[in-house]
This record gives structure tokens, C-alpha cells and sequence, in this order.
């Protein structure tokens, strides 16, 4: 009985050591459930006091330029911030500091940005004295950066500046020199890279890098047509279209190629006067080069009377030009009836020339004179354009207006030129005018190609697009 009895104060012992772990359990369960989510700065105890609070935030403000001067007031977990600092980015730096401490409730921020001049000045002198100081220590490895880049720069301008081998890998001066300055420019690129690279500042080269296409964009477009005139010279140069002293006609001007600059194309003009053209209008026009070839074609109308024998003044018109020197028998000069005018029939004449011995202006000329008196001489009449003004009366006869008179529409009559006459006639065997070469305007392109010969992009005797070569 006894044993039974003892039996209620077991399960009453059990039941208070159940209670007793239950709640020996329970505060664990609530400190982790309010754990908070960020990192915080423990100040050693559970149970925090205002004071703890205040000495540990003072401690830490004492490690921190700028904040050991600030106050500090705790009232239950309510930080209050006093005084001043000398930027605003200290106060909020403090704020910052002091919500990171356990136990801190709210936080009453009544800092005030310094103004006095001198204090406000303190961080500014510091910061430029740390570098000042950094700048020194630095000094000699930014030395031996320079020295690095010099270097490899100056290696580049040896290399680029030999004959060989530019010259064997292209023949035209204006490329191989626009290569040596490509080369000469990626050796300064690797000495820049190679010194940035001993500053342990590679990434800056990145920046620099896009920096710099940013702004050669930029400039790109407000130089659009001087970069577009200089890729123009590239392609000019290596086509060689013209050379040095040709007679060409281009954008309806004419003239003698003085040089190919970098720029523009420079002609002289039969006057003399000089005629700068752009090289992307050059590049993109049509050239008339009249030097190519030596052989050139001059040719000319005259008219004679309606009632000639048209035979005879054809032949005489051969027979003349066959006469001159500086005419070439290979081709063969050609005449023809051109068309029947109002009151005259037109003669064409055509006569080739060697331009590199004949001027060709002269020659023309004197062709038709030359022509025109052997026409003239045989008894064929060169009339002037006539006009004719009849009334017609009933029962009158025409009467010839004054008008008539004057112009020449009844002249005297004139006998037709015999056919023996016409053949036994003898054109002029010399002409009185030079025809040689004008070589005035070419002594002025000579004299001006002197006076600048590092400048043209022209290579004399150079194989033009077609892959020929000019005619000496």
C-alpha cells in the first residue's frame, strides 16, 4: 500500500520536470526568431544599457577622422547626435554607424555641416597632401613608364623611317610613307600599353581607348570633307589617272597637272593661272586626258558658195592640209560635206597632229588659214549668211529692197573656178605660223613642281589603272 501511495508524487515530479525543460526551451525559439536580418555590432552583453550603447559608439567614432568631436547622448535605445562635422557625408556616415549597433532603438540626427572657412578646408588640404604624397612615391616607376614608352617609340621611329623595306612592299611614295606612319603609330600604342602596364593601370588603357574613338567620331564628322578628300589622294595615287604635265579637262576646266597633294588636285591653265580641285571631286568626275595619247584630232568647218563644185573644193581642202608639215599622213586628214546651209554648203576638215611637237591651238589655227586662202585663192566664194526680203504686187515687177542691196543677196557674179586652173593650183607648201609646242605654261609647271617636290602623290612613269605605262 505504501508503494501505491508513493506513486502520484512520482507522476507529480515527472510532470514538473516536462514544465521545467518546456520552458527552459522557449527563449532560444523567440532570440532566433527575431534575429535580425542585417549585420549588426555586438556589444558583448544581452541586456544592453544606455550607457554600453554610448561608450561603444564613441569608441567607434574615435577610430574615424572627423567624428571623435561628435556627441552622443542614449536615452532609452534612442541615439541623439550632436555637433558638427565638416561634410555632410560624415553625418551621414555617423548615422550609418550607429544603426548598426545592437540595442540602438531610433536614431536623432542633429549634426550640422561645419562653416568656417579654415575647417572646411582641413579635409580638402589632407586629401591633397595623401596625394601629394602618393604622387612622390609613385615618381620613380612613372619614371621608368615614360623611359619604357620613349623607348619603344623612338625603336618605332628608326624602323619607320629606313627606305626598306616601304619602299620594296609598294612602290608609290604616298602609301609606303601612310604605312610607316601606321607602323610608327602601333609602336607607340605597345609603349603606351607596355608603360600602363608597369603602372598597374592597364584598365585605364580601355578607357582611353574609348575615349579617344569617341572623340576621333566626333571629329570625323565635322572634318567629313577633309577625310574624304585625303581617302580620295589614296585612291588617286594608286590609280594614277594623270601624270605630271598632262593636259587634261576636268569639271569643265582645263589645265596642266602641276601636283597631287594629300588635299587637292593643282592644274595650271593655258593663262597660267594656278586651279585647285578637291580630290573627292576628282576621284568621282570625268577626266579628259588629253596627253595620253600623242596623237590628237583637230578639226573645223567652212562654207562655201551653194554654187561651187563641191569636188574641187573638197579636193583643194585635201590637198592643203596633205601640204603641211605638222599635219600626220598616218591618219589621213579628212574632208566632207558637213550639211547644205540657207545660202552656203559646209565643208568639214579634220587633220591629226603629234602634241608632244605641235601645239595643238596653233596648229588648228593655222589649218584654217591655210585652207581658207587656198579656197579663196582657186575662185571659191565664202558667202555670209543672206537674207532675202520680197514683195510681191499684182501686175509688178519684184523690186529689190534696200535691204538686198546691203547684204550682199544679188553679188556680182563671179566666174566658176576652172577645173584645169583649180588643178594645176599649188597650195602653200610652209606655213608662215610656228606650230611648236607653247612651252611657256609647261616651264611654269616645272618651275612649280620644283619649288614643293616632296609634296606630289604622283609618280612619274608609274602604271596608271589600266596597268600602262605613260608615253615617254
Amino acid at each position: 500500500m505504501r508503494h501505491l501511495s508513493s506513486f502520484p508524487h512520482i507522476l507529480l515530479r515527472l510532470a514538473a520536470l516536462v514544465f521545467a525543460l518546456a520552458l527552459s526551451g522557449m527563449p532560444a525559439v523567440a532570440q532566433e526568431t527575431v534575429e535580425p536580418a542585417g549585420p549588426t555590432i555586438e556589444i558583448g552583453n544581452a541586456v544592453t544599457a544606455d550607457a554600453e550603447i554610448r561608450i561603444r559608439i564613441q569608441k567607434i567614432f574615435r577610430e574615424i577622422d572627423g567624428l571623435g568631436q561628435v556627441g552622443i547622448s542614449v536615452s532609452s535605445g534612442v541615439v541623439t547626435l550632436n555637433g558638427q562635422v565638416e561634410e555632410a557625408v560624415l553625418a551621414q556616415k555617423a548615422e550609418d554607424l550607429v544603426s548598426r549597433v545592437a540595442g540602438v532603438v531610433a536614431i536623432e540626427n542633429e549634426l550640422t555641416e561645419q562653416t568656417a572657412v579654415t575647417e572646411r578646408l582641413k579635409p580638402v588640404i589632407g586629401r591633397f597632401e595623401t596625394r601629394m604624397q602618393q604622387t612622390l612615391d609613385y615618381l620613380p616607376l612613372v619614371l621608368v613608364a615614360g623611359l619604357v614608352w620613349v623607348l619603344i617609340g623612338l625603336f618605332g621611329w628608326f624602323v619607320t623611317t629606313r627606305k626598306q623595306p616601304w619602299d620594296w612592299l609598294t612602290p608609290n611614295a604616298f602609301i609606303a610613307d601612310l604605312l610607316r606612319q601606321t607602323v610608327w603609330l602601333a609602336f607607340v600604342m605597345f609603349g603606351a600599353l607596355m608603360a600602363l602596364d608597369i603602372l598597374g593601370a592597364t584598365a585605364v588603357l580601355g578607357t582611353i581607348l574609348g575615349a579617344v574613338g569617341i572623340i576621333g567620331l566626333a571629329i570625323g564628322f565635322a572634318v567629313k570633307d577633309t577625310v574624304e578628300n585625303y581617302i580620295a589622294s589614296i585612291l588617286l595615287s594608286v590609280r594614277q589617272p594623270f601624270q605630271p604635265r598632262d593636259f587634261i579637262a576636268l569639271e569643265g576646266m582645263q589645265g596642266f597637272v602641276i601636283r597631287l597633294t594629300s588635299r587637292a588636285t593643282i592644274l595650271m591653265d593655258i593663262d597660267g593661272n594656278h586651279i585647285r580641285i578637291p580630290n573627292a571631286t576628282v576621284f568621282k568626275a570625268n577626266i579628259v586626258n588629253y596627253s595620253r595619247n600623242p596623237e590628237r584630232r583637230f578639226s573645223f568647218e567652212l562654207g562655201v558658195d551653194a554654187d561651187s563644185q563641191l569636188h574641187d573644193a573638197l579636193g583643194i581642202c585635201r590637198q592643203t592640209l596633205d601640204s603641211l608639215d605638222f599635219v600626220l599622213k598616218n591618219p589621213e586628214p579628212g574632208v566632207w560635206i558637213e550639211k547644205v546651209g540657207d545660202s552656203n554648203v559646209v565643208i568639214g576638215v579634220s587633220g591629226w597632229i603629234n602634241q608632244t611637237e605641235t601645239d595643238y591651238v596653233k596648229a588648228r589655227s593655222e589649218a584654217i588659214r591655210t585652207v581658207k586662202t587656198a579656197l579663196e585663192t582657186a575662185g571659191f566664194a565664202l558667202p555670209e549668211p543672206i537674207y532675202r526680203l520680197r514683195f510681191d504686187t499684182a501686175g509688178a515687177a519684184p523690186v529689190m529692197t534696200e535691204l538686198e542691196h546691203l547684204s550682199g543677196s544679188k553679188p556680182p557674179a563671179t566666174a566658176k573656178p576652172d577645173q584645169a586652173a583649180a588643178d594645176s593650183m599649188t597650195p602653200p607648201a610652209t606655213p608662215v605660223t610656228n606650230t611648236g609646242v607653247d612651252e611657256a605654261v609647261l616651264k611654269k609647271v616645272d618651275e612649280e613642281r620644283q619649288q614643293e617636290p616632296g609634296t606630289d602623290l604622283l609618280s612619274t612613269g608609274a602604271e596608271d589603272e589600266l596597268g600602262a605605262r605613260p608615253n615617254p
